[in-house]
């Protein structure tokens, strides 16, 4: 029997105007956990989706225990025990969680679906590897790190013994990455086979064996990770040594810029409040950071600032009210939003990059003429975020937005927000789906907007950019604000025990 249950040998992929993958080897053992490392557009995903059938590679061959397969789509994958995890959740919104799991793999009896033995199964996974779900909620109305688990079940459903996780912790909390850890580790002691695609160094060297390292599309090397170090795989992905902290002054906070006064909203089944009676400031100069677990009203507080939600209490863009104002002229007030979900409330996926770049400024009088887009004006302007943010697209400004990559897809939104120079930035896990080098660069965005006197709400689940990016930090738990804490007089663990309710301050804005 072969050293390797999975071998990816000599894969070149190639899609209009760029070769996403050029001769790359990659290389499985049994029972091992086994990192794939590289910037954003390095060609990860795409080496993946050949594996789960999602693309056809036109050179090279997938071996599975040393014998060639043919992985035509995903139910060839499966049927080889190859399951998946993608980045962006392949998940039917208006159904429920348990109809998610199963599909695909439904029980019949006379043509009636069976779902008691399916939700038996279900339900003992779920306890056995700790992924806590509702199985009758729809997955429209469950947050982003539950549907996580949601997809993580899906594969433990179908008994699969190669598990691909693509970016798996981008919309986790700390806590809920510690219990993937383990999960993944458990699982890798009973003999499955994990590939898992991450940005995040500290994840690799806590629970990968070993790490492979793309770069634009070509193999680079594989590691030992015990052997290893983080500076050393920054510097095999980036190709240059990399600096982990920021230069970062002290805030110089100036009037406030937002103001928040008992701001509540409603939860989604009516009952329980979603942010209950929240009031605070942001000020110019500073970056406000709200911490909290996933779940506890972070984005019904997002959506009610920036008018995708109604919300009850009082909202002030220098001391002028917006909370009746529709999202364009908080917009144009000077409201800009990276939001948590980039396809969703990000991106007009069916849009090419110019279009999606312009979204903010294609009514202004440089792009427009008697009511007539000037699309010079917006090919001009897109080139130049490309070529500022480092956006990298197969096609450039034509390039359709659902072909990028995720991070790629992140740094178009970024581009465009920070470029409208906004006095309110709110940036909800801006960094999410970021290589080191990417995210390094977005986090010096964000400290230059501070600089300019610009005020910033960053909403982030990453505690390492909470410490190194915030001013002040806001503890949310349960729709209410418990804390306000100083980043430079506060540890991670005290942190975490506000962001579980285990502790509360009593706060005045």
């Amino acid at each position: 029997m072969s050293d390797y249950i999975i071998e990816m040998l000599n894969i070149t992929k190639d899609f209009p105007g760029i070769r996403a993958n050029d001769n790359i080897t990659l290389q499985l053992r049994r029972g091992e956990i086994h990192a794939l490392l590289g910037e954003n557009g390095a060609g990860k995903s795409t080496l993946m989706s050949i594996l789960f059938g999602l693309y056809q590679a036109e050179e090279g061959e997938i071996r599975k225990d040393g014998k060639p397969v043919q992985v035509r789509d995903p139910n060839d994958a499966n049927a080889l025990g190859i399951g998946m995890v993608h980045q962006h959740f392949k998940l039917v919104h208006n159904f429920t969680v348990l109809e998610n799991i199963v599909l695909g793999m439904e029980t019949t009896q006379h043509g009636m679906l069976r779902m008691e033995e399916a939700r038996q199964k279900v339900m003992a996974l779920s306890q056995q590897y700790g992924l806590l779900i509702k199985p009758d909620a729809l997955i429209e109305d469950i947050t982003v790190g539950m549907q996580q688990r949601v997809e993580i079940l899906k594969m433990l459903y179908r008994d699969n013994e190669i598990l691909i996780f693509d970016e798996p912790t981008a919309v986790l909390t700390p806590q809920e990455i510690d219990e993937l850890m383990r999960i993944m580790r458990s699982l890798a002691a009973e003999g499955k086979s994990i590939l898992f695609i991450t940005h995040k160094l500290a994840e690799i060297m806590a629970v990968a064996d070993r790490c492979t390292v793309l770069r634009k599309g070509k193999y680079i090397g594989t590691v030992d990770v015990k052997s290893s170090s983080p500076q050393e795989l920054a510097e095999m992905m980036v190709g240059r040594k990399v600096d982990f902290k920021i230069d970062k002054e002290p805030a110089q906070p100036g009037e406030s810029a937002l103001r928040v006064r008992g701001l509540s909203v409603e939860g989604s089944h009516g009952d329980k409040k979603a942010v209950n009676n929240v009031s605070f400031d942001v000020h110019k100069g500073e970056i406000v950071c709200i911490a909290g677990i996933d779940g506890n009203g972070q984005s019904e507080l997002v959506y009610a600032i920036t008018g995708l939600l109604p919300s009850t209490g009082e909202i002030k863009l220098n001391d002028a009210a917006i909370d009746h104002q529709p999202i364009r002229k908080r917009n144009t007030a000077g409201l800009a939003h990276i939001p948590e979900d980039r396809h969703k409330h990000g991106l007009v996926l069916d849009y090419d990059l110019q279009q999606n770049l312009s979204l903010k400024r294609y009514k202004t009088e440089e792009m427009q003429r008697r009511g007539l887009i000037r699309f010079d004006k917006v090919r001009a302007y897109a080139e130049e975020l490309i070529d500022r943010f480092d956006i990298r697209s197969g096609q450039g400004p034509v390039t359709s937005a659902r072909s990028m990559s995720g991070g790629n897809q992140q740094k178009a939104i970024i581009a465009r927000e920070i470029d409208i120079n906004p006095e309110v930035l709110i940036a909800v896990q801006p960094t999410r789906g970021l290589d080191v080098g990417a995210m390094l660069y977005i986090h010096e965005q964000l400290v230059r907007v501070r600089d300019e006197g610009k005020a910033i709400l960053l909403i982030s689940l990453e505690l390492d950019e909470v410490f190194q990016l915030a001013d002040r930090i806001l503890v949310i738990y349960e729709g209410e604000i418990v804390a306000e804490l100083d980043p430079k007089q506060t540890t991670p663990q005290e942190l975490g025990l506000y962001m579980s309710g285990s502790k509360r301050q009593e706060v005045h804005a």
